[in-house]
């Protein structure tokens, strides 16, 4: 299967589905726990069909809803398929798909030395180093990726890096502002933002926008 870009993604998803750092995501309000089981059940006799599984986050209230084509790690025209059959059962349900508010987190650590302590973080996360990454195999704990840097002391070594649809991006850079935070820089958007809190610890508000 083809990787469809992330603009390719943005402009083919149906309504309510949005683009967050590998994989196609909603969420369901289903307003109670019974209806969003009956809809998980629906949803999963559907993905038996079609032989293509999304990931179901269950809770009171609302169901997420996650996929990729975990075959060639991205989003391929089989998620889009999927996307549309689940909106389709939702609507049955009387539910509709929405992506307010859904975000991604991802664990940044700057480092001299990706080398000498990717292997700690696989092993007290119980992950597994792939590439520059670790990732947990359940898909449940914050990727951890590497970013290079230099020795000095005094900077910052974590940052979260929250990956939101661009729609986002706005509103939250108003509210962190209103709260006592800053806009750091704007320099790289609309691939990603770096705002401080009022003590200067950063973090990344990411978009897959112009990004290969």
């Amino acid at each position: 299967m083809t990787k469809l870009s992330g603009r390719e993604i943005a402009e083919q998803a149906p309504a309510g589905w949005v683009y967050l750092v590998g994989g196609l995501q909603t969420r369901l309000r289903t307003g109670d726990f019974a209806a969003g089981l009956a809809l998980v059940n629906a949803i999963g006799a559907a993905a038996e069909e079609m032989d293509h599984h999304p990931d179901l986050d269950l809770r009171y209230g609302y169901v997420d809803v996650r996929t990729s084509s975990h075959d060639v790690g991205a989003v391929t025209g089989r998620d889009l398929r999927l996307a549309r059959t689940i909106t389709e059962l939702a609507a049955k349900a009387g539910v509709t798909p929405s992506a307010a508010g859904l975000a991604r987190l991802e664990l940044a650590l700057d480092t001299p030395g990706v080398a000498g302590i990717a292997g700690f973080w696989a092993a007290v996360l119980n992950g597994e180093v792939q590439g520059p990454d670790v990732r947990d195999g359940a898909g449940v704990l914050p990727l951890i990726w590497f970013q290079e840097s230099g020795s000095e002391q005094g900077r910052q070594r974590w940052h979260p890096d929250v990956w939101v649809d661009p729609s986002e991006v706005q509103p939250r850079i108003d509210a962190a502002v209103a709260a006592g935070g800053s806009l750091v820089t704007d320099e790289y958007a609309p691939s990603f933002w770096v705002l401080a809190d009022p003590e200067g610890n950063k973090v990344c508000l990411c978009t897959w926008q112009e990004r290969g």
